[in-house]
C-alpha cells in the first residue's frame, strides 16, 4: 500500500470524455459524464473517485488540468473546424458575393484558403470560440459542484438529464454571442481581386457592425434550434454512455482500441445532430445573404433550393476533426501517463533507498 501511486493516471482524470470537435452541442455532454463517472448503472455517483483524485489534489485542479489539455488539443485541430464552417455555409457565402464558386471538397477548401489568406487564417475565429468554450466549461463546473454537494438527491440518469436541460438556457444564453462571432469570423473569406478585403476587421468590428445594423437580437438567431440540438445530444449521450463505458472498461489497457471506441461513439452523436448544426450556422449567415425568417423557414428554404445533401456539407471535415482531435488527446494522455509512471518509479526507488539507509545507520531504531 505504501508504494501505490499517489495520483491516478491522466486518462482516469479526464474519464476519456474527449469532448470531440468544437460544436456547441458538446457543451452538455461532459456534465453527464462527470457526475456519472465510470459507473454503468442507472444510479449516478455524486462524486466519482477518479475525479476526486488523490490527496493533495482538489477537484478544481483536476478540472483545470482537463480544460487545459482539451483546449490545447482543440487549438491543434482548429483548421478542420474552419474548413467545416466554410463548406457548411458556402452557399450563403456565394450568395453574398464573397465566394465565386463552391469548394470541390475538403482538400480543395484547405488549399484555396491557404493560397488566398495564408496558413494562419485557418485559425480565424478560433480565439472567440475558445473564450466561449471556457465560459461554458466554467458554468458546467459550477453546476456540477452544486449537484455533487446535494447528497440528499439520488442522482439517476433521468435527473441528471433534467439538470442539464435546466442548465441549457442560461449557459447557451451566455455562449451564443461567442458562437455567432466565431462563425462569422471563420466564414469571412477574402474577396479575390479586391486587395484581400474582408467584411470584418476583427472580433470587435464584427460585434460593432452587427449591433449597429441589426441589433442584439441577431446574435441570438438560431438559439431555438441550438437548444433542441443540445437536448437531443444530451439524450443520445445518456443512452449511449453505458455502452461506451463498458467498452472503455474492457479495453482499458489498450489505448488505440479505447480511442477508436470514443471516436466511433462521438462521431455517431455528431452526425445524428449535424443537420441541426447546419441550420443553426446558416441562420447566423444573414449579413448580405439570405434572410431566414425562422428556423422552419430556414429548413424549408435550404431543403427546397439546395436539397437534403446540403444539410451535411462539411460533414467529412467534422469527422476528420474528430479523428485528429482524438488522436491528439490520445497522444497527450499516453505521454502524460508514461511521464507520470517514470516519476513514480523514481520516487519509489528514492523512498526505498532512503528507508534502507535509515535502517543501515541505526538498525535498533535509536
Amino acid at each position: 500500500m505504501e508504494h501505490e501511486p499517489l495520483h491516478p493516471p491522466i486518462s482516469q482524470k479526464i474519464h476519456w470524455q474527449l469532448d470531440l470537435s468544437f460544436r456547441h452541442s458538446n457543451y452538455t455532454t461532459p456534465l453527464i459524464e462527470n457526475i456519472r463517472g465510470n459507473d454503468a448503472s442507472s444510479v449516478v455517483k455524486p462524486m466519482p473517485a477518479a475525479f476526486v483524485g488523490a490527496p493533495m489534489e482538489s477537484s478544481k485542479a483536476s478540472f483545470i488540468t482537463k480544460m487545459v489539455l482539451l483546449d490545447a488539443a482543440k487549438a491543434a485541430v482548429a483548421p478542420f473546424e474552419r474548413v467545416k464552417l466554410l463548406m457548411q455555409n458556402q452557399n450563403d457565402i456565394i450568395k453574398s458575393g464573397r465566394l465565386p464558386k463552391p469548394y470541390n471538397g475538403i482538400f480543395h477548401c484547405f488549399a484555396t484558403t491557404i493560397r488566398h489568406e495564408g496558413i494562419f487564417s485557418l485559425w480565424r475565429g478560433y480565439p472567440v470560440m475558445a473564450i466561449g468554450d471556457v465560459f461554458s466549461k466554467v458554468i458546467r463546473y459550477n453546476i456540477f459542484e452544486y449537484a455533487r454537494t446535494r447528497e440528499d438527491i439520488r442522482w439517476t440518469s433521468m435527473r441528471v438529464l433534467e439538470l442539464n436541460c435546466l442548465a441549457l438556457f442560461p449557459t447557451q444564453l451566455l455562449v451564443q454571442p461567442f458562437l455567432y462571432a466565431a462563425t462569422r469570423m471563420a466564414t469571412d473569406v477574402k474577396i479575390t481581386g479586391n486587395s484581400g478585403q474582408r467584411q470584418f476587421n476583427g472580433i470587435i468590428d464584427a460585434y460593432r457592425k452587427t449591433l449597429k445594423s441589426y441589433g442584439i437580437v441577431v446574435l441570438y438567431r438560431s438559439f431555438n434550434i441550438t437548444l433542441v440540438e443540445l437536448v437531443m445530444l444530451g439524450a443520445l449521450s445518456t443512452g449511449l454512455s453505458p455502452w461506451k463505458q463498458y467498452y472503455s472498461y474492457i479495453l482499458q489497457n489498450d489505448y488505440l482500441s479505447r480511442v477508436m471506441v470514443e471516436f466511433g461513439f462521438d462521431t455517431c452523436g455528431n452526425m445524428a445532430t449535424y443537420s441541426m448544426d447546419t441550420v443553426s450556422r446558416r441562420m447566423m449567415m444573414t449579413w448580405g445573404g439570405v434572410k431566414y425568417k425562422s428556423t422552419l423557414h430556414a429548413i424549408a428554404q435550404i431543403w427546397k433550393t439546395e436539397g437534403v445533401k446540403t444539410f451535411y456539407n462539411g460533414a467529412g471535415a467534422e469527422i476528420l476533426s474528430c479523428a485528429a482531435y482524438t488522436g491528439t488527446v490520445m497522444l497527450v494522455i499516453y505521454v502524460a501517463d508514461v511521464i507520470r509512471a517514470a516519476m513514480e518509479k523514481g520516487s519509489d526507488d528514492g523512498r526505498s533507498a532512503l528507508g534502507f539507509t535509515a535502517r543501515w545507520k541505526d538498525p535498533r531504531g535509536k
